[in-house]
């Protein structure tokens, strides 16, 4: 089995990366195979919603000079994935959004059902905002949200910092443990539970 986790930060080595290593080390101790792909120092184009990502066999989207779809096609392939950002105005970081909402749009049938967590990097306010946020793709891609004792939000200013907030650190190292059993017993239970009917969608709106 094996995860990818998203590193949303413009620094790679911050307490965004620190905030994720906790997590992969978990799965790591339980035999899953983990990457965590830093993508929050590319520039990164937002969404233009021009469809052209529903049209195309792979799913890929129309601009193809980053690396928005090289990383799609791993977290389509992945078991879980990870997604980690820090908290800009209280949000996420801008170009983790943008690589998020072009993700999303182009490859979520793929993530269906797959085991989720979020991690947000907070030096002090804002962090449980981010976090929900985070969460809204998870659910808008139906796949399953790990438990763990409390918020996924972890606090530190220069980097390191994180790893003295023990809170955070257990809340992140039980998010970790919670992951590598759903995976596990999602594995096991494969060849013997059938996955629900994906119903065709409906759209409706309300202007008359």
């Amino acid at each position: 089995m094996r995860v990818i986790a998203i590193n949303g930060s413009p620094h790679k080595n911050g307490n965004t990366y620190e905030s994720l290593a906790v997590v992969t080390k978990e799965l790591e101790k339980q035999g899953i195979e983990t990457e965590i792909v830093h993508i929050g120092n590319k520039v990164i184009r937002g969404c233009t919603g021009c469809n052209y990502c529903q049209k195309n066999e792979q799913n890929n989207c129309v601009f193809n000079e980053d690396t928005v779809n090289e990383t799609a096609l791993k977290m389509a392939e992945a078991d879980g994935i990870i997604l980690g950002s820090p908290v800009y105005y209280s949000g996420i970081a801008g170009t983790m959004k943008s690589f998020l909402d072009r993700v999303f749009y182009s490859k979520s049938q793929y993530f269906r059902y797959k085991v989720c967590t979020a991690v947000a990097a907070v030096r002090r306010s804002g962090g449980v905002d981010t976090f929900h946020q985070l969460n809204n793709y998870f659910n808008l891609g139906e796949m399953i949200i790990v438990p763990s004792h409390y918020w996924s939000v972890i606090h530190g200013r220069r980097p390191g910092e994180v790893l003295q907030d023990e809170e955070g650190v257990q809340t992140l190292r039980e998010a970790g443990k919670s992951m590598a059993w759903l995976m596990k017993s999602l594995d096991h239970a494969k060849d013997t539970v059938e996955k629900p009917e994906k119903e065709e969608r409906k759209w409706t709106h309300f202007i008359r």
